[in-house]
């Protein structure tokens, strides 16, 4: 072989070894993402500042009581309230403090990249890429569904991020935009699925998709079906997430009474958080050690978290001690 004829087959060796390197990167799956994981609840201080602080201590604490992920910031977090730079604060405080923990246990964690517009959104996802999460999510954008604007924004931000991606459905998002879009983008590998009735889109994901992982929402008020379904996990709010995880553990290794049992417990909190809001959730942080405070920038609930809504759930963390895990 001439030194020419040499040069140009390992020129074009090369090439064809990048080529597939980069195949096996957009190829590989990233960690499996299964389990409870968190939305967490954003902590202020009595100021309304961003509490950095108590942010890294509610990711500590979840990872104490056995969380498999977390996830901040997404509705749950008031994330619309956030400042862009809170929001790169605060993502960098989690990310950092969990990279810190045992690798062998440490949980993953979500960073949400949503926005009102997708070049927002895209500044997010090009900072988690630089961060390393385990996935991002992204709630689509709001005014109405426009399939092909959805369609533009999540291809946007997976173009933006190598990280796997969650697409968190709400409103009338359907199961077939869903497919299409993972089709298209490949990055999208997961589901937080909120929008229209759980349990049937749950068995459409399933019937439809092999590759598309599911996890549902809405607290998971029918969680042990939901599994059975093909749910991987629910993500819930941080107040009770240790009971989340007795149930999700059971039904893992197949013990299915127990699995009930545990799920049973998860209902007391269930509804002392739909009926008292983000108050109500931080109150619960707040009695568990984890939230100095209940302070939130805008709920709509406050209203009805009054002292009477505050000894309702202190009975029911009275009652749950025996059951909590820290």
């Amino acid at each position: 072989m001439s030194l020419i004829h040499r040069r140009e087959f390992l020129a074009a060796a090369t090439a064809a070894g990048s080529v597939l390197s980069m195949r096996a990167a957009s190829d590989d799956p990233g960690p499996k993402l299964e389990g409870i994981f968190p939305i967490m609840q954003t902590p202020f201080t009595d100021s309304g500042a961003l509490d950095v602080d108590t942010l890294v201590h509610e990711a500590q604490w979840l990872h104490r009581i056995g969380a498999q992920g977390m996830t901040w910031p997404q509705l749950a977090s008031e994330y619309a309230t956030l400042t862009y730079d809170e929001r790169i604060a605060g993502a960098e405080a989690i990310v950092r403090t969990v990279k810190a923990m045992d690798s062998r246990s440490r949980p993953h964690v979500v960073i949400g990249v949503q926005a009102p517009d997708a070049e927002t959104a895209v500044k997010y996802a090009k900072h988690a890429d630089k961060l390393g999460p385990d996935a991002i999510i992204a709630i689509p954008l709001g005014g109405g569904l426009d399939e092909s604007k959805q369609m533009d924004y999540y291809a946007a931000i997976g173009a933006a991020c190598s990280r796997p991606l969650v697409v968190q459905t709400i409103g009338n998002m359907s199961v077939d935009l869903v497919l299409r879009m993972a089709q298209k983008i490949p990055t999208l590998r997961y589901v937080k699925d909120e929008a229209g009735v759980t349990l049937p889109r749950l068995s459409e994901y399933h019937k439809r998709s092999q590759t598309l992982r599911v996890f549902s929402g809405k607290r998971g008020p029918t969680f042990i079906d939901e599994l059975d379904r093909g749910a991987i996990g629910n993500m819930p709010g941080s107040g009770a997430a240790d009971l989340y995880v007795a149930a999700w553990q059971a039904w893992k290794k197949g013990k299915r009474d127990e699995a009930m049992e545990a799920f049973g417990k998860v209902l007391l909190f269930v509804s002392a958080e739909q009926a008292y809001g983000l108050p109500g959730q931080k109150y619960l942080l707040q009695l568990r050690g984890v939230f100095p405070n209940t302070k939130c920038r805008n709920d709509i609930t406050a209203a009805v978290f009054d002292e009477e809504a505050k000894a309702a759930i202190r009975h029911a963390v009275d009652y749950g001690k025996k059951w909590f895990k820290a």
